[in-house]
């Protein structure tokens, strides 16, 4: 699976990433901060980073001190964008993990292309969390985003607590799930520290409108848990509405949280969703 044509990555190059707070990144990016107003004071050095602009290195210090350091500037901030996959059992269904891919390749195109910096991390989490910066990490990131495959359960609040344990600037967290867990309601607290959530509620037509009728059981695809039950037009019915009462359940709370909440649907056009759908809710312009 190709996850970004060339010609989708040719529109991607117009496109940035807003955040609507302030940021606490001072490395050299492309979003401009609200704190400071002269772009060339001169605030501080951090380590060289594979992708950094190398026209940032102190050449100075790197004779002196034969390290390499880049110049950090008080106006010019860098995003920490933070993509949290699902790759649980249920992703599996109806092209889900295949669409949550295919979004956040696009975002993390954007924040490199923007000289930001993006890590990945998965639920279940499976490996330490790479992070990518610069134009040069966006094949790395395409590659480990397309590697990605669902199995395991979805342990959210496990994921979350450790994610908000780490160290780290404010930025962006971007969450792309189904949702199909209990613990869901523990992603509100990534909107801590100040930093922006986006949350990308994946589902497919299965999910929401399954296509059954008559004598079934059903096994859970994450923990193998089985339950027969006989599907009535009746029951049909009020499957619908409850998924439906719970989709306006996540929307409320996310949205109450200062999330920004977007629903997505597996068979959806990412060029509709990015260009269209996602610039008119902010999170792209």
């Amino acid at each position: 699976m190709t996850l970004l044509s060339p010609a989708l990555m040719a529109r991607l190059e117009s496109l940035q990433l807003s955040s609507r707070h302030r940021l606490a990144g001072r490395f050299g990016g492309e979003h401009v901060s609200t704190r400071y107003g002269n772009t060339v004071d001169f605030s501080d050095f951090r380590e060289y980073h594979p992708g950094d602009d190398f026209r940032r290195i102190d050449y100075h210090v790197l004779a002196r001190l034969d390290q390499v350091l880049i110049k950090l500037y008080e106006a010019d901030d860098e995003v920490t964008v933070r993509m949290l996959v699902d790759t649980s059992a249920s992703m599996q269904v109806g092209g889900k993990l295949e669409q949550s891919k295919r979004l956040l390749a696009a975002i993390g195109f954007v924040a490199l292309t923007a000289h930001d910096a993006v890590s990945v991390r998965t639920l279940p989490e499976r490996a330490r969390a790479p992070r990518f910066a610069g134009r040069a990490a966006v094949p790395a990131m395409l590659s480990y985003l397309e590697a990605l495959d669902a199995a395991g359960e979805t342990p959210f609040a496990r994921a979350a607590g450790h994610l908000l344990s780490q160290s780290g600037l404010p930025g962006i967290t971007v969450v792309a799930s189904d949702l199909l867990t209990p613990e869901w309601r523990s992603l509100v607290g990534l909107r801590a520290s100040g930093s922006d959530l986006v949350v990308l509620h994946v589902l497919c037509e299965e999910d929401a409108t399954p296509e059954y009728s008559g004598d079934l059981e059903l096994v859970d695809s994450e923990v193998g848990d089985r339950l027969t039950v006989s599907v009535t037009d009746e029951v049909a019915r009020s499957y619908r509405e409850r998924v439906e009462r719970w989709r306006r359940e996540v929307a409320a709370v996310t949205r109450s949280a200062g999330a920004t909440y977007l629903p997505v649907d597996s068979r959806e056009d990412i060029e509709d969703l990015l260009f269209k759908t996602w610039r008119r809710a902010g999170v792209l312009r």
